[in-house]
């Protein structure tokens, strides 16, 4: 779980660097702007909500 959490944020990080820098939403581009990219999107925010969780909230390793 923790390593697909961490490979989501990346990519969304890395989607959001590119956004940033060179106005290119690479997940709109592989994946148009319905349901899939959507769906992507709320992974990638779960994700992040989860890896803040387990840092903060969750069990200590």
């Amino acid at each position: 779980m923790d390593l697909l959490t961490f490979i989501l944020v990346i990519i969304g990080g890395l989607n959001w660097g590119l956004v940033g820098l060179f106005k290119f939403n690479l997940v709109e581009t592989l994946f148009g702007t319905g349901m899939i990219a959507t769906v992507i999107y709320v992974l990638v925010g779960l994700s992040a909500l989860w890896m803040l969780f387990m840092k903060f909230g969750g069990k200590q390793r």
